[in-house]
């Protein structure tokens, strides 16, 4: 068998936008295309969109790699034409050895059919036998932690329970290579931690894991490569921590991973951020129990009234640490409009000693509804002993302590 286990050579994949000259991928597309030709004509554009270009690289047998970029870079469209769901425009993809796909919750599932029925279904689409189904059956079920449920229709799942037993259908196909797109999203801690053990347990198999997410500390962990892609661009390949590097500084004020906005034009944009340290220099470096001083600077494309600005922070494990809102520090801002700039100081930051991510958003109406949400920027941290999450969690602040030794009585005859 070769060693390479994916070669990939000058992958592309070319969307039309419009009307006009539309591909479908399907015939839900199709149909949808003829029913709209009944109603009114639709203004938009037609035009190319390259989701995916001149993308080769090789990947050995064995090896977990990340594939990472902000949204829209092209991630989701590269495991889709290596899986052979989307055909690509140009290039080819050759792939040696069993392939299994979780690429979007549920993908395979049936809604009106029972997780059990959903299991056999789902496995035969991954190429797995019956008899293999059935004799990996019980172990699918308590992988999936579902084992009330597996005879109710898919449809009343929630997306947790839905991503838990197709995780569990794909990963016990035993494939040579894993293609996981942003699964761990959906799962709480104790199972993605599951599914993390899994994974390093088909690696040491000698499975391929291709692992999509927005995750740092997840990619860290799993894969010391990554293919970071930009519009749809391989513009790095190699070592994981100069690709982490590349991405912080692309993703500072880009939006959140998290937050979908229907809107073109947004109605707030932040343009400027700066992370400063008492004596008011700029940098991403903090001691234990210094404060932060967080320097903003916006743009509204029309007026919102009463915002809450807010800024959160997260562990480099994407574990939420604590959020400074203005309302909350009572700050009440009528309405802004036009341009502005906002000063926030922390107070002493305790976290323990790690990487964290500053995310930056606001609400209109206070705690109405969302209207922005962008990346600030990465930090670290830094203590000689408060570095281990194990020990300490989350923060590390002194407690008063008071001991007092009790005489011990002598005994008595």
């Amino acid at each position: 068998m070769s060693d390479l286990a994916i070669r990939a050579h000058g992958l592309g994949k070319k969307y039309q936008l419009g009307a006009l000259g539309a591909q479908h991928n399907s015939l839900r597309d199709a149909m949808k295309s003829m029913l709209g030709g009944f109603g009114r004509k639709s203004k938009a554009e037609s035009g190319e969109f390259w989701a995916l270009r001149n993308a080769s690289f090789e990947i050995r047998r064995g090896e977990n790699v990340g594939i990472i970029g902000l949204n829209g870079a092209g991630k989701s469209t590269l495991l889709k034409v290596l899986s052979q769901i989307v055909t690509p425009t140009e290039g080819t993809a050759e792939i040696t050895g069993r392939l299994g796909a979780l690429l979007e919750v549920g993908t395979g599932f049936h809604r009106e059919l029972t997780g059990r029925e959903n299991v056999y279904l789902y496995g035969s689409i991954l190429g797995m036998s019956r008899v293999e189904v059935e004799k990996k059956f019980d172990q699918i079920v308590d992988f999936a932690e579902i084992s009330k449920f597996i005879d109710t229709p898919v449809k009343r799942y929630s997306s947790g329970m839905y991503v838990r037993l197709a995780f569990a259908v794909a990963a016990h196909l035993d494939p040579d290579i894993l293609l996981l797109d942003e699964v761990l999203a959906v799962g709480d801690f104790s199972f993605q931690k599951k599914c993390m053990d899994f994974a390093r347990s088909l690696e040491e198999k000698g499975s391929t894991i291709l692992f999509v997410s927005h995750n740092m500390y997840a990619i860290k962990t799993m894969c010391p490569r990554v293919i970071y892609l930009r519009k749809g661009e391989v513009v790095f390949d190699g070592p994981t921590e100069e690709g982490l590097k590349l991405y912080e500084g692309d993703s500072q004020l880009a939006p959140a991973p998290w937050f979908k906005s229907g809107a073109k034009n947004p109605p707030l944009v932040f343009t400027e951020i700066s992370l400063r340290n008492e004596r008011g220099e700029d940098t991403r470096l903090f001691d234990h129990g210094e404060r932060m001083i967080i320097k903003l600077r916006y743009r509204t494309n029309r007026p919102i009234q009463r915002p809450l600005f807010g800024v959160g922070m997260n562990r480099s494990d994407d574990v939420h640490c604590c959020t400074f809102t203005s309302i909350d520090d009572e700050l009440e801002i009528p309405m802004v409009d036009g341009e502005g700039e906002l000063e926030i100081t922390t107070p002493p930051i305790k976290l323990i000693a790690d990487l964290y991510t500053a995310t930056i958003y606001v609400r209109e109406h206070g705690y109405g509804p969302l209207e922005a949400a962008q990346i600030g920027g990465t930090f670290h941290v830094r203590h000689p002993v408060f570095a281990s999450p194990a020990a300490y969690g989350i923060f590390h602040e002194g407690a008063q302590w008071r001991h007092q030794a009790t005489e011990r009585k002598a005994d008595v005859a």
